[in-house]
């Protein structure tokens, strides 16, 4: 009987698992296979469309083979509500049905192994689900059963695919109504590159990534590849585009055409993209050419945190606005007027900072103006400011929105090869593609991509042209940012903080750390002093360490190291610095006496002249008076005396440094080797007093040893 129990018991225990596989491995497997997607043919469906094909890889990133990974396409109803397109760009669940049958990828995938995926479906059979025009939810979803596990979803691609008509029926949607389109593409380096580029010398940079960025295979060089190809081929297009300079990533390239320099562990070293450099300005100058052109802020700096870095003083945030001049000079085109395009939503104080510099539109998520869907735009409240809204929910669909948690499912924008897919469909449900008649839909779309998109050329240029496609067809049409611009806003309403997105801020130590680094450079501004001969003003020896402030302060650095956002601005006071110092001596120095000067050599190598303090460390056989200011000329070095006074014969070091009257360092500390015979005035006349006081002391104990010896007399007399 107990054997029968065990056995009983044990075929139990195996066989619960074995009925509850599936859904345990769907809890518990997450995505075990990676997905990776290379071609998605076609984009958009219409009536002449027969046929659709998806191509990529299945790669198994678990820790355990996977057997019979199958893979099929799945469709779900068509989205009419913004949660329903937010819910297939997060991966939630949606309820859908088989385009496909599973089709068998492998028999198995070992771990790191991969196998190619190719499905290729009919839509005007049986199974024709894009019958009508609309926004439709598509998922590549794939299945296996790893080790010790169940069948599960191991890993699966969402995006949003648009169907302008069913395949071979006529053309279902209406071009009445259809809401005016604005395509900002957006030109910024994915983090600013400077190292140093301290005044009057040679660009350093962090690294040559820069230079891959606008080479032939590069980012940079995708974008405006892809663009000039768009806008040379349709005037439509071409009308509807507004390019989004970055000044610090013109001014960095074309100093990099002048010749510069890699910063590397071991010393710079001549940087390999001076030709490319000036290819690729030339490129985007000849793209630019009478086309539309809007500024983003500095290195793209997030304008709150800029102004925490110096409270209550707009000149930074200023600074970090005023763009206008170099994109004239460096691509050849003036930015449309008093236009601003920063990242997230401003404060007010930024606000205020934007509206003394003569900023008068700043282009924003259309999520963080009140009242919501103003697509006319919104003057500030208590303010001049126009906001400009970006549409929130097309950004979302080309940035991506938080997954859902512990989702196997992934959104097409991560999978560089369609990564516009659904920014194609987002703006097609946007435009009302396959909307009721009686819902809402707004007069104009300003779609921003991301700021930094990193896409293939292909990609990019298979977008356009589907934008393209679209204003052809009369989903959307073609309106200019100055003509948007110039019409009056809808209404008043409030731009403001709203409490800092923790995903979006910048590193609080960054701000702390910059802070202080502008109150050197103030400090180091105010030491100096114009030279006739040279005329340049201090203004302009510390201008590279504002500028690295602000890139210390662009967006590129969100979630990256705060040592590598303040590398620059750091880097700049050093260069600053560093061309005011002590020179080491060569020998030992004698003192002849001890109140004899000791000779120190400084360099200046500034353009400038400039006020600083000797300061003395490890100085205990020595003493001096560090609270005098001296001033060292411009370009140059010259001996000075220090007045010093030794308190001990010997020999003995002293470091001697160099710093501003606000206690910024200047340099480095120089060592000094010292040799005395004599002790100085001060310290005779302490020896002195100090014999003299001993000797009163002594006189006294004698004389009132005395004095009671002869009490002592008295009393036995």
């Amino acid at each position: 009987m107990k054997r029968f129990a065990a056995a009983f018991l044990s075929v139990l225990f195996l066989a619960v698992p074995a009925l509850a596989g599936a859904t345990v491995a769907q809890a518990e497997e997450g995505a075990r296979l990676r997905v990776e997607l290379n071609e998605l043919n076609p984009r958009v469906v219409t009536n002449s469309t027969t046929t659709l094909t998806v191509s990529g890889t299945v790669t198994n990133t678990g820790d355990r083979k996977v057997n019979r990974p199958q893979v099929r396409l799945q469709v779900g109803d068509r989205v009419t509500t913004s949660r329903g397109v937010n819910d297939v760009l997060s991966g939630a669940v949606i309820k859908d049905s088989p385009l496909t049958d599973f089709a068998s990828v492998a028999d198995a995938l070992e771990p790191g192994q991969s196998a190619p995926l190719n499905i290729t479906v009919n839509l005007t059979g049986s199974k024709a689900l894009f019958s009508r025009p609309g926004v439709y939810p598509l998922l590549v979803n794939v299945n296996g059963t790893p080790e010790f596990g169940g069948p599960a979803r191991l890993g699966a691609v969402s995006m949003l695919m648009p169907v302008l008509a069913g395949p071979g029926k006529p053309a279902g949607h209406s071009s009445a109504g259809a809401p005016s389109m604005t395509l900002l593409w957006p030109l910024t380096g994915s983090v600013p590159q400077v190292y140093a580029a301290p005044y009057g010398r040679p660009l350093v940079l962090r690294d040559d990534k820069l230079a891959d960025e606008i080479g032939p295979e590069g980012r940079l060089n995708a974008l405006v590849t892809a663009a000039t190809t768009a806008v040379r081929g349709d005037s439509n297009l071409a009308k509807s585009m507004c390019f989004a300079l970055d000044p610090d990533l013109l001014a960095t390239v074309a100093a990099m055409g002048r010749g510069y320099q890699v910063h590397t562990g071991n010393g710079n070293v001549d940087g390999k993209g001076v030709q490319t450099a000036n290819t690729w300005l030339a490129s985007l100058r000849s793209l630019l050419t009478g086309r539309c052109a809007v500024a983003l802020p500095f290195a793209d700096a997030d304008l709150n945190t800029v102004s925490r870095i110096r409270p209550g003083d707009p000149i930074l945030v200023a600074q970090a606005a005023a763009a206008a001049a170099t994109i004239q000079q460096l691509a050849g085109i003036a930015p449309q007027t008093g236009v601003l395009w920063p990242d997230g939503t401003l404060n007010e104080a930024v606000l205020t900072a934007l509206t003394q510099a003569g900023v008068k539109t700043v282009l924003t998520d259309a999520a963080k103006i009140a009242p919501a869907g103003a697509g006319g735009g919104v003057t500030v409240q208590g303010g001049t400011v126009r906001a400009q809204p970006t549409d929130s929910l097309i950004s979302a669909a080309m940035t991506g929105v938080p997954s859902v948690p512990d989702s196997v499912t992934v959104a097409a924008n991560t999978e560089p090869a369609i990564s516009s897919q659904n920014g194609l469909g987002a703006l097609a449900f946007r435009a009302g593609l396959g909307l009721p008649a009686g819902q809402e839909r707004p007069n104009h779309l300003l779609v921003a991509p991301p700021r930094r998109w990193d896409a293939p050329a292909a990609e990019l240029t298979a977008y356009l042209q589907q934008v393209g496609d679209f204003l052809n067809a009369g989903l959307v049409t073609a309106q200019s940012l100055p003509s948007l611009l110039n019409a009056d806003p809808q209404a008043s309403g409030a731009v403001g903080d709203g409490g800092q997105n923790p995903d979006a801020a910048i590193d609080p130590t960054v701000v702390s750390t910059l802070a202080k680094l502008d109150d050197q450079a103030t400090g180091i501004a105010s030491a100096m002093q114009p030279d006739p001969t040279k005329r340049v003003k201090p203004e302009d020896v510390v201008a590279p360490v504002r500028l690295a402030e602000l890139r210390g302060a662009s967006t590129g650095w969100r979630g990256l190291p705060a040592d590598a956002a303040t590398e620059n601005a750091q880097a700049e006071i050093g260069a600053i610095s560093d061309q005011v110092s002590v020179r080491q001596p060569q020998q030992t120095i004698a003192l002849a006496s001890g109140n004899s000067p000791l000779p120190v050599y400084v360099v200046n190598d500034l353009p400038v002249g400039i006020t600083a303090r000797f300061a003395l460390s490890n100085n205990t056989g020595l003493r001096s008076d560090d609270r005098k200011e001296v001033a060292f000329p411009a370009g140059g070095g010259r001996q000075y005396f220090l007045p010093v006074e030794a308190l001990r014969a010997g020999r003995f070091s002293v470091d001697v440094s160099l710093s501003t009257p606000t206690g910024t360092p200047l340099g480095s500390s120089a060592r000094f080797e010292l040799t005395s015979t004599e002790y100085g005035a001060i310290t005779i006349i302490a020896t002195v007093a100090a014999g003299v006081a001993l000797l009163l002391l002594a006189s006294r104990r004698i004389y009132r040893r005395v004095k009671d010896a002869r009490a002592g007399r008295d009393l036995v007399d």
